[in-house]
């Protein structure tokens, strides 16, 4: 390990050892038990993909304003720190660093969808058009 500045694969693997991330179907349960599935990808790619059913959109520029539990533009669903949160960007990197950004801000069960949005739609799970 060096002292410089860190490569994106090598942040990438620090940031994901801090956390549990899950597999489509391991989100999907996880939705049917209260968590809240965040959709981060920008519109082009939810109007040319669809979007999953139930997740709340929210592009990443916004994502820790709308869920920082004490934040004043918060959506409804952020209700405390302790809630459950799946991010989901298209291939499951952007969503990662996303997860550890909202760690930061105390919302200690976050995690994100590996594969992303594609994982998703590749393992058969409902996807609206």
């Amino acid at each position: 390990m060096s002292d410089g500045p860190l490569g994106i694969d090598e942040l990438l693997e620090r940031v994901r050892a801090g956390y549990e991330r899950l597999g489509p179907q391991e989100a999907r349960a996880a939705a049917s038990e209260g968590a809240l599935l965040v959709d981060i990808r920008y519109a082009e790619l939810r109007e040319r993909d669809g979007l999953i059913p139930g997740a709340l959109v929210i592009e990443r520029n916004e994502l820790e304003w709308r869920l920082d539990p004490r934040g004043s533009h918060r959506v409804p669903e952020a209700v405390d720190h302790g809630l459950r949160v799946v991010v989901i960007c298209n291939e499951g990197y952007a969503s990662s660093l996303a997860a550890e950004s909202l760690h930061r801000l105390g919302l200690y069960r976050a995690t994100d969808l590996v594969g992303g949005f594609q994982a998703w739609r590749a393992a058969g799970l409902p996807v609206d058009t």
